[in-house]
């Protein structure tokens, strides 16, 4: 029985292996994303509700976003520390002039998956709700190729090359 445990090399010796600092790489890339999704998403979240009802209260964000309201009261907190967006007891929650960039960069990415999505053959119900997760995660490389692929499809919205979309 020992000799046939010999005999036997072990699986994970032929896995490719790849260089730590790839990987480390690949994971820090995603640890970045991570932390800023939450800025995005509110701040994107905020711009929507002061176009649709020309402010952005933190209970109509609570209710947007679908978390509870201490959740969002935190959220901010951490979003004004960031310089992202201006608070005031009673009052609506304002965006910074970094927070209207933020928030006008991020749609502009999240127009690109969908887009890059539909061109795939995704209904456009499907391909928003599946770019939520993706635009954080999307560098500015891919969604160059993403809005090219997108134009070339004849999805794109009129006169938009995927130059505007990319993070800085």
């Amino acid at each position: 029985m020992a000799s046939c445990a010999r005999k036997i090399k072990p699986v994970l010796h032929f896995l490719p292996v790849k260089p730590k600092n790839l990987v480390a790489q690949r994971f820090e890339q995603t640890r970045r994303a991570h932390r800023s999704e939450l800025a995005e998403d509110y701040v994107e979240a905020i711009l929507e509700l002061i176009e649709e009802q020309g402010e952005a209260r933190t209970t109509n964000l609570a209710l947007r976003i679908g978390v509870a309201h201490p959740t969002v009261a935190k959220a901010l907190r951490r979003l004004q520390k960031e310089g992202l967006v201006k608070l005031s007891p009673y009052r609506p929650v304002t965006l910074t002039r970094e927070g209207r960039r933020l928030a006008h960069d991020c749609r502009k990415r999240h127009r690109v998956v969908v887009e890059f999505l539909v061109a795939l053959g995704l209904k456009p119900e499907g391909a928003e709700l599946e770019a939520e997760g993706i635009e954080h995660h999307v560098g500015a490389t891919t969604l160059r190729l993403m809005a090219k692929f997108s134009q070339k499809s004849g999805i794109t919205t009129k006169g938009f090359d995927g130059r505007d979309a990319v993070r800085s």
